[in-house]
């Protein structure tokens, strides 16, 4: 049987034996006509195009009773995306056949890729593009929960509300399909609810069973009552003083941004054209005057080209209004931005296994204290705001977070704002329903509408809800535009996305003991990649070290390895360092200082994978900064360059005559009277104006603040900085140098120091 397959079938099959990937596969020969057979048949089965199906089959070689991707599967690349929606084969050359598309998708988030998945899997031809990124805005930057909605649950019980009790309801029934088909980007997390009033325990308890009871066969693991005791062993650092008890109930929780770009890779598997980082610059429409397609734009390149499509549906969230306009400028706004900004502070602020829920806050919003990839995320606010591409977060919202926070944990836990790992805002794209008589009316969860010229819109809503969203939108789409899908019925129920077949909770135990990987590292990797992990094993560098083995850091602070920027680049379609380090992995969202730290190492892959020149080099070093400063990282970082010295050059030998490899800038932020009077200090015994003073001057200067600082501390907080020079220090680093001083004056007094080495390392590693 051997000798009757093909030389690259002897390969596949080489290369599944050695890799161990899902196992040993038998390959053989089939007849093109047993094989066309086959796929005719799995199409009818799945629901899937007949060309898609036996494109699928005839890569894999082997007959499977359900269609899923291959191990060895790999998207189509980028730019054969882009030829396809100009109509051209993968060559670049004219398609010799070229329909237009049932649907042109506007809008790579969470909604979009939803949307797409349910369109393609339909049998319908669809396109998507998105101008930045897939989960680039509001999907990545949510509070990483899949919920009910325990908040709308306590307003359909107060107020009686039906519609309230509705959307409780289709929430959970959706947060279960939605842990079954992920589930390794998914999973159940108990959230407590800490009682200080004894009355407060039944009227928690009822609302915690309703919650389950909603649920149905549904229902995660059932609610439970937690005595003083026991809440406290589950979450050592709460505050102890007149607390009662606790309820736990069940929520799910997941990885927003990688469960976005698994959905764009699972409707791609399915056959849809998905295409990020390619803009709509303006509308088309045919003679009737409705939208009939768009033009397009290359972000890289500028190249334009028209698209043609029967629909055109806009899932854009936020900038939902900014297409509408390009439909018709008179058409009313409809968005009502909300910013939500959550916070990243160390593991040690909460147990891993278990997150809070805060009801009663000082103003009445409601906060969440959860676990979340490591560390500890906090959030989130609720405030109007305007749209942005990649909005600030406010330092009100973020001590706002904080003084929270501190109410519930013990004395003993002293909240920081130097703990503070990364902060982001989201805005939550709110609605109003052009059509409502009260404009003024936001709508509770969805919309739908279909503007006079058949632009499909659909707006609001949550995470969680995504694939119902999708649902309803392509049934509309299907009535309005006359579609003719060869599977009329939704199908996403069931259909599981990519990563998620071969699966398991236990997993990463091969992973370790074939790549001889470090445990977090395999558990980091099967628990954000499924199945896929063994395509990212695969392409790790060796570490030169007795253990691990395989699997280099691109921070020694987090799992993240380099294979996985490569693979990112390879078959996840990140195009630039900010997809990296945002969204393929999450370390911006974790540590915006780490993420700083490991840009140089992640342009140097991706410069070798995509051929960048010194100049993109550059560039994408200066937009990752200027987005980590929208992830908490502080201002003054704008004066960070591209690191490069005459030892070291990243392929490709980026920008030259680099000042340093060092980020100086302040770890801690000062309220801004502080700020203020450090400036006028400083400035006042800046004598010469250059922006810089004399390292022996620094005395005089805390000396006029009032802050008393001995020698040797002094020393040792300029030595930190790594000043080459130690003779004259700028304000960036005047900031760093009070920030060390303060903590170890602090640590000082807590250990009793009496000289000896003084460590700076800091706890949390906040900024």
């Amino acid at each position: 049987m051997w000798r009757r397959l093909s030389r690259s079938q002897k390969l596949l099959a080489t290369a599944a034996s050695a890799t161990g990937v899902g196992g040993a596969y038998l390959f053989y020969a089939e007849s093109q006509r047993t094989r066309q057979r086959h796929a005719q048949y799995m199409a009818t089965l799945n629901g899937l195009p007949v060309a898609h199906a036996e494109s699928l089959q005839a890569h894999a070689g082997v007959v499977e009773t359900d269609i899923k991707p291959h191990d060895f599967w790999a998207p189509p690349s980028r730019q054969e995306m882009l030829n396809k929606l100009k109509g051209l084969d993968k060559d670049g050359q004219k398609a010799k056949e070229h329909e237009e598309f049932d649907l042109l998708i506007v809008g790579g988030g969470a909604t979009g890729a939803g949307v797409a998945l349910d369109a393609t899997t339909r049998g319908l031809n669809v396109a998507l593009v998105e101008r930045d990124d897939f989960a680039s805005g509001t999907s990545s930057r949510s509070t990483k929960l899949v919920h009910g909605g325990v908040r709308y649950l306590q307003k359909a019980i107060q107020e009686l509300d039906y519609e309230q009790y509705k959307l409780v309801v289709e929430a959970l029934h959706e947060r279960k399909i939605f842990l079954d088909i992920a589930p390794y980007l998914s999973h159940q997390l108990p959230i407590m609810l800490p009682v200080y009033k004894w009355w407060q325990v039944p009227y928690y308890w009822i609302g915690c069973k309703m919650y389950d009871w909603f649920a149905g066969r549904e229902a995660l693991e059932s609610s439970y009552v937690l005595t003083r005791s026991k809440a406290l062993e589950a979450f050592p650092m709460l505050k102890k003083d007149e607390l009662v008890g606790a309820l736990v109930y069940y929520d799910g929780q997941h990885n927003d941004a990688r469960m976005n770009v698994a959905l764009a890779l699972t409707a791609v598997n399915h056959g849809a054209t998905m295409a990020n980082h390619c803009e709509v610059k303006s509308l088309t429409k045919d003679e009737n005057g409705n939208v009939n397609g768009a033009v397009l734009c290359d972000v890289f390149t500028g190249d334009e080209w028209t698209v043609k499509a029967k629909g055109v549906i806009n899932a854009t969230g936020p900038f939902t209004d900014g297409l509408r306009k390009m439909d018709d400028k008179e058409n009313s706004e409809i968005v009502a931005p909300s910013a939500g900004v959550h916070i990243i502070l160390p593991n040690y602020y909460s147990p891993g296994n278990m997150g809070l829920l805060d009801p009663a806050t000082s103003d009445g919003r409601v906060i969440f204290f959860l676990p979340w990839q490591g560390n500890t995320i906090a959030g989130t606010t609720d405030s109007p705001t305007e749209v942005t591409h990649n909005p600030l977060p406010k330092e009100e919202e973020i001590q706002w977070i904080l003084n929270e926070v501190e109410h519930y944990l013990s004395p003993d836990v002293k909240v920081r704002r130097g703990d503070v790992l990364a902060a982001w805002s989201g805005i939550r794209p709110l609605v109003r329903d052009p059509n409502a008589t009260k404009t003024e009316a936001l709508v509770r969860n969805h919309m739908i509408h279909v503007s006079e010229n058949k632009l499909l819109t659909i707006a609001g809503g949550k995470w969680t809800t995504y694939r119902a969203m999708a649902q309803e939108t392509v049934d509309r789409a299907i009535q309005e535009f006359n579609l003719k899908p060869t599977h009329p019925e939704c199908r996403t129920e069931v259909i599981r996305l990519i990563g998620s077949h071969a699966y398991s909770n236990t997993m990463f135990i091969k992973l370790i003991q074939h790549f001889g990987m470090e445990t977090e590292v395999a558990q980091h990797l099967a628990n954000s990649y499924g199945d896929r992990a063994w395509a990212v094993g695969t392409m790790a560098d060796a570490t030169h070290q007795r253990w691990p083995v395989f699997g280099k850091r691109l921070s020694p602070q987090y799992p993240y390895i380099e294979a996985e920027v490569r693979y990112a680049v390879r078959r996840e379609y990140a195009s630039t360092v900010v997809d990296v380090i945002a969204r393929r992995t999450r370390i911006a969202f974790l540590n915006a200082q780490a993420a700083l730290e490991s840009l140089p190492r992640v342009i140097e892959i991706m410069s070798d994978e995509l051929k960048w020149s010194k100049e993109r080099q550059k560039k994408e070093f200066d937009d990752a900064v200027e987005f980590l400063t929208t992830m908490g990282l502080p201002s003054s970082s704008s004066q960070i360059v591209y690191p490069v010295t005459k030892d070291h050059h990243p392929a490709g030998a980026p920008i030259e005559n680099a000042k340093s490899h060092d980020a100086i800038f302040s770890r801690a932020r000062f309220l801004p009277d502080e700020l203020k009077e450090f400036q006028s200090v400083f400035s006042e015994l800046d004598h010469d104006k250059d922006g810089h003073l004399k390292a022996e001057d620094l005395p005089k200067v805390f000396s006029r603040l009032g802050v008393p600082v001995k020698q040797d501390v002094l020393d040792a907080a300029i030595k930190a900085l790594d000043n080459t020079s130690n003779s004259s220090v700028e304000f960036s680093e005047f900031l760093e140098i009070m920030s060390q001083v303060k903590d170890i004056e602090i640590r000082r007094h807590l250990t009793n120091e009496k000289g000896g080495k003084i460590s700076l390392e800091r706890s949390g590693g906040g900024v």
